[in-house]
């Protein structure tokens, strides 16, 4: 993928976090347990905030500033996951994986946008959404990895 310039790459990073939040917002209107979608709906607001975040980087210079990085664990399961397509009805663990696998190609493709653009403020934007597409990834892998210790049981 090739821009030709930084206003090319955040309007497809907009893009691609507008179709998260159609994404997560349909999953939490399909839950039929009220933690997941609660947990969907939380996903579907966090990633209304990257577009916001996206569409403003002048007017969220002091958010963006103040922005601290942590350590966020891989879990890496859904490296082990073939990509599948989302079909209403299908089971939780099946959802999971595809959430998963979105997850894991956003940070792929935050960490892809920052190595092409030399904008200091974009570059640490997406610095920022790898972060938080990596904090969602851990979550779903979790809930994935509780669902199977359920099944254990």
């Amino acid at each position: 993928m090739k821009f030709g310039s930084v206003d090319e790459i955040l309007s497809f990073a907009i893009d691609r976090e507008k179709e998260a939040v159609a994404f997560y917002s349909s999953l939490a209107k399909q839950a039929t347990r009220a933690s997941l979608k609660e947990i969907f709906e939380r996903f579907a607001k966090e990633e209304e905030k990257h577009v916001e975040l996206l569409s403003d980087i002048s007017g969220n210079k002091e958010k963006i500033e103040s922005y601290e990085f942590k350590k966020i664990v891989d879990l890496k399961i859904s490296d082990y996951m073939v990509e599948s397509e989302y079909k209403e009805g299908m089971p939780m663990p099946e959802i999971l994986k595809i959430a998963m696998k979105r997850e894991e190609k956003a940070v792929k493709l935050y960490s892809m946008l920052a190595d092409q653009t030399d904008n200091k403020d974009a570059k640490k934007v997406f610095m920022i959404l790898v972060q938080e597409e990596s904090k969602h990834k851990l979550g779903l892998e979790s809930m994935y990895d509780d669902y199977l210790a359920d099944q254990d049981n």
